[in-house]
């Protein structure tokens, strides 16, 4: 259904798109257990429709090229796009489809949906909060959010390790996740 449509039915629903340039999706994970190790993909795209009237019925689809996986070291990140990751070869996108949006007050929200790694979709919570409305030079309306959520990878299969001779494995199971995320309103989509 488009916006026109979707307002002609008495639905408030604006799409926004994720402006890449301006998104950052960023990860980190314990490393041997003394230190974390930082990632980011550099690739991500994504559309909110937005119901300004009744935030709960909302719907966020993102999806991240596996591929584009950096941090900072060549060697180890072709390790994460192998089998014993992310296999991106049988598997290129990470996706997250919401299923409900529950306000939290402030701005803030817990938006609750299915995130796809690997093939294998599990449930996860994002807490976000709205940082903040514009409008660009160029006549575009635009929303910041930061979105924060921890999971397990065991949980989508990610499951390489290796031993530590003193005690401990490589690599920790907790992945925290970070989404600076900007999304853009068209000027054209405005006037509709």
């Amino acid at each position: 259904m488009t916006t026109v449509a979707q307002q002609a039915a008495g639905v408030a629903r604006t799409v926004w798109q994720l402006d890449p340039a301006h998104t950052t999706v960023e990860f980190s994970v314990r490393h041997m257990m003394v230190a974390r190790v930082r990632g980011r993909f550099t690739a991500v795209r994504g559309t909110v429709e937005l119901d300004e009237q009744d935030v709960t019925r909302s719907v966020v689809e993102v999806a991240i090229d596996a591929s584009t996986i950096d941090t900072g070291q060549p060697q180890r990140d072709a390790h994460l796009r192998s089998p014993d990751f992310l296999d991106v070869e049988h598997h290129p996108e990470i996706r997250f489809r919401s299923r409900r949006i529950e306000p939290l007050g402030e701005g803030r929200y817990r938006v609750v949906g299915d995130l796809t790694i690997r093939g294998v979709a599990r449930e996860v919570a994002l807490e976000v909060e709205e940082t903040g409305r514009t409008r660009d030079p160029w006549g575009n309306d635009r929303i910041g959010y930061v979105a924060r959520t921890a999971i397990n990878r065991h949980d989508w299969g990610v499951s390489w390790n290796q031993l530590l001779e003193a005690g401990g494995v490589v690599v920790g199971d907790e992945v925290k996740i970070e989404i600076e995320g900007e999304l853009m309103r068209a000027a054209a989509q405005q006037a509709a």
